[in-house]
């Protein structure tokens, strides 16, 4: 039995300020918790008794078991599923260096939790371990967010920071430091090495100012054909799949001679 108290802290985890509250956040569905179950400390488990059946050996600190009809009251999708989670939000240490050894993104004030989580899922995709997000970035725990990775926040860690500062000390070691602009030059003319910080700016204005100004390397991606009228941009998440694809085509075409 689901409880009323129950499915008020479920449903109160929407809200920012409460899953800041609980350290602790949301995940529907089967694939979804599935996939994270291993993952993160999960603190509670609700779902119907065949989803139950058929997953004997998962681990929560409380599991409930309840009908459909139960779980579409503390459900926050449209279309509930047969299972839902609470998992306790994980803290990540971060090496300073990471960004000398590999290839990272970097997230200026991209606010659509959609968007957020989307780029979440083409980082795990191309094997993007780290994403550095100024503080005005969306709130990765947010359900939508969660939903949106498809499961890629259990490889990709977010770590939310001053980024003026962190791009600062990146690049005074040195680090390339990548931003699309209007009058960057070409992506596909230049060199792209296999690490250093890509930056993806906010979605109606993009690379704030103060940002651009730490940027050692402009790029375009360019329209197509190059001098005719087409959309004004691209939207974040499938901009950052166009240059994190272009990114990784040079590594493998470099690393095959």
């Amino acid at each position: 039995m689901l409880s009323k108290n129950k499915i008020k802290y479920i449903r109160s985890l929407e809200l920012k300020k409460n899953r800041k509250e609980e350290h602790a956040f949301l995940a529907e569905g089967n694939k979804l918790v599935n996939d994270l179950i291993n993952h993160f400390s999960c603190q509670l488990l609700v779902a119907t008794k065949e989803w139950l059946q058929s997953h004997p050996h998962l681990q929560a600190a409380e599991i409930i078991e309840v009908t459909h009809e139960e779980l579409s009251r503390a459900s926050l999708l449209k279309t509930p599923q047969e299972v839902l989670a609470v998992f306790e939000q994980p803290h990540y240490e971060f090496d300073a260096n990471v960004t000398d050894q590999s290839l990272c993104l970097a997230l200026d004030d991209v606010q659509d939790p959609g968007n957020l989580g989307t780029i979440i899922r083409i980082a795990d995709w191309f094997g993007i371990e780290h994403i550095f997000c100024s503080s005005g970035t969306a709130d990765v725990y947010n359900p939508k967010t969660i939903q949106a990775t498809m499961g890629a926040i259990a490889r990709v860690k977010l770590h939310y920071c001053n980024l003026p500062d962190f791009l600062k000390s990146a690049s005074q070691k040195n680090t390339p430091i990548f931003g699309t602009f209007l009058d960057g030059e070409n992506i596909y003319t230049q060199e792209l090495p296999a690490n250093g910080i890509i930056i993806m700016g906010n979605e109606g204005n993009g690379i704030s100012k103060q940002i651009a100004e730490m940027v050692t390397h402009r790029i375009l991606i360019p329209n197509y054909p190059q001098g005719c009228e087409t959309s004004e941009s691209l939207n974040v998440a499938v901009a950052t799949a166009i240059v994190c694809a272009e990114f990784r085509r040079r590594t493998a075409w470099s690393s095959s001679f």
